[in-house]
């Protein structure tokens, strides 16, 4: 399928070089942010506070993924603080950004008196889409590949042919992102897509994670999956019974 290897730098200004990983990453995230704008109103929701809570999510989004990523490669960057710092070249755990990023959405649900849970089906859907995009940045630094196969589509990474898992979950989370789309537009209660994208996500990552080669670990565990198969049993649970409670003709799919 992409049978070479990327240049990872994009261009260079001023002699500092602009990597591909960055673009991906930012571009995603303006996008996913565009959307939540101008579906805002559909929650009751100021599109202003949408740019408020970016302004404080996104930072915290990526240091929450950096910490959780130098925390389990402790052993890697020993405390040595510019390697901490250098997030240039990759190092960013997506599951330490959302569990950052929607501490600050519950934070500034508080100071606005809104519903968190109506403020994160707003957000769910372009959190997937961002996703979608950012992915694209582990192809360019190739890194969080899988392991060698022989298929079709598969990248070549140090003169090897592997396995796109970053493509994987690329297309998954666009497919995602559309089926939350029409979640939350069918929606009836508060939580429902975000609960969605709970299940959904942590469904194709668990089962993604296997194939990768560079798993943060705990012990002989992945913590992705570890991560995930937690979400997705608890955020399961919540939304069988919430279903549940509004009614057999509330379904998730019409």
């Amino acid at each position: 399928m992409f049978l070479f290897e990327p240049d990872p730098v994009a261009f260079t200004i001023l002699g500092q070089d602009i990597r591909w990983y960055g673009i991906c990453i930012s571009v995603g995230m303006l996008i996913g942010l565009l959307i939540a704008y101008y579906r805002a109103p559909r929650h009751d929701i100021k599109s202003e506070h949408v740019i408020d809570l970016a302004l404080i999510a996104i930072p915290l989004g990526i240091l929450g993924a950096r910490l959780y990523y130098v925390i389990f490669n402790w052993e890697f960057y020993g405390g040595d603080f510019f390697k901490i710092i250098n997030i240039r070249s990759g190092g960013l755990a997506i599951h330490g950004g959302l569990l950052f990023g929607f501490i600050a959405a519950a934070f500034f649900c508080r100071f606005w008196r809104i519903s968190s849970l109506n403020l994160l089906d707003l957000m769910a859907p372009s959190v997937a889409l961002a996703q979608a995009f950012g992915r694209w940045g582990n192809f360019f630094n190739q890194e969080a590949h899988g392991r060698p196969t022989d298929l079709p589509w598969a990248i070549l990474v140090n003169g090897e042919k592997v396995h796109p898992t970053f493509l994987y979950e690329s297309l998954w989370c666009l497919l995602l992102f559309f089926l939350l789309i029409v979640i939350d537009n069918r929606s009836l209660y508060n939580g429902r897509t975000f609960l969605a994208y709970g299940v959904f996500y942590s469904f194709e990552r668990f089962f993604v994670e296997q194939l990768r080669t560079d798993s943060l670990m705990l012990g002989s565990f992945r913590v992705a999956q570890l991560f995930s198969v937690t979400v997705f049993i608890v955020f399961l649970i919540i939304l069988i019974s919430m279903e549940r409670k509004h009614s057999r003709r509330n379904r998730l799919f019409y």
